[in-house]
């Protein structure tokens, strides 16, 4: 599949916006799970393994 150059760009700023922000959260989730009780962790865990499923999703569209 070819891309003009600009497309590409975008493509490779997404992606990278997309590994930031699954990186991030598992410092985030890693950080709250030291300071909240351990329902409201699981709780988040949960919550941030959901929206990593959602970002590899569109991560892979972004790859068709």
């Amino acid at each position: 599949m070819f891309l003009p150059i600009g497309m590409t760009s975008d493509k490779n700023e997404i992606e990278n916006l997309i590994d930031t922000m699954i990186k991030s959260g598992d410092e985030l989730v890693d950080n709250l799970k030291t300071v909240l009780p351990n329902s409201l962790s699981e709780s988040m865990v949960m919550f941030h393994e959901s929206n990593v499923e959602n970002l590899k999703k569109i991560k892979e569209f972004l790859n068709l």
